[in-house]
């Protein structure tokens, strides 16, 4: 698993044939409609929802995991759940591969993104990460404390927070180090004895007859051409996603032996058996 950032290793795409472009267009409509015909409605219940639940979220994140579900089966993909989402209260970690991970990982649970300020401020997307409740963070020390104090919130309200650890998407293959940093908002006095941590490996297969690395989203490849081409096969692949085992936080002594056995869970996981 050595990493393959070089642009000129980036995978060929199969060409786009004319019944391709019509896939392209009947799908991306279908997913127009339902994915801004489902923000529409989730906005609209938030708006009584949040005066009588405040932080809790009763409804709404179930019409995210529908709208996820629906959306692979638009798509064409298959999407397969192995183990059991933790029911306690914790956060969830997983690899890094594509854009896709957002509804993969938002079909089999209800979680909220920890993801870079900068998204919020990003059309359409950001739009989508603040209805659907992301909790935007700083790369700002300055920042900690306050971000800290919102992690803790959150997941004291029984929210589970899902981070990318890797800090950047890769080609599927591999999993990157975990940066740690991130980490250490576990260990605050009122959580560490309290939450969890789920490992959670998201494993890609491609369409047939194409480079393996299909649906991995990384380097300087363009949005716009991988959404493109992932709308296009007759015949889609599949994506798993494993649930490991969720690691006590009181277990570990600090940030960093935490974030290595998720980092190894997460892994290993990429070895065990997957068929789609």
């Amino acid at each position: 698993m050595n990493p393959t950032w070089d642009n000129d290793q980036l995978p060929e795409m199969p060409p786009i044939t004319p019944l391709g472009w019509l896939r392209i267009s009947v799908r991306a409509l279908l997913l127009v409609f339902l994915v801004f015909g489902g923000l529409v409605l989730l906005l609209a219940i938030r708006l009584v929802e949040r005066p009588i639940c405040g932080l809790n979220r009763p409804v709404t994140p179930h019409i995210t995991r529908w709208v996820c579900r629906m959306s692979f089966w638009i798509l064409g993909i298959k999407h397969t759940v192995r183990g059991r989402p933790m029911v306690g209260r914790g956060a969830v970690v997983a690899n890094h591969t594509s854009w896709l991970d957002i509804f993969a990982l938002n079909a089999a649970k209800r979680i909220y993104f920890v993801s870079k300020s900068e998204v919020a401020g990003w059309p359409g997307i950001g739009w989508l990460a603040r209805a659907t409740g992301t909790v935007f963070i700083e790369r700002n020390r300055a920042k900690a404390r306050e971000q800290t104090a919102l992690f803790q919130a959150r997941l004291l309200a029984g929210h589970k927070l899902l981070f990318f650890p890797e800090g950047t998407s890769t080609d599927g293959l591999q999993v990157l180090p975990f940066k740690t940093t991130l980490f250490a908002a576990f260990f605050a006095e009122n959580l560490r004895d309290k939450i969890a941590v789920q490992p959670v490996s998201v494993i890609y297969h491609a369409p047939p007859n194409t480079d393996i690395r299909f649906y991995g989203w990384w380097g300087d490849m363009s949005f716009g051409a991988h959404l493109l081409a992932t709308l296009a096969p007759a015949r889609q692949g599949a994506v798993t996603v494993i649930y490991h085992d969720p690691l006590q936080v009181s277990d570990f002594n600090d940030r960093k032996s935490l974030a290595l056995a998720c980092e190894q869970t997460v892994r290993a996981g990429h070895f065990l058996p997957s068929y789609p």
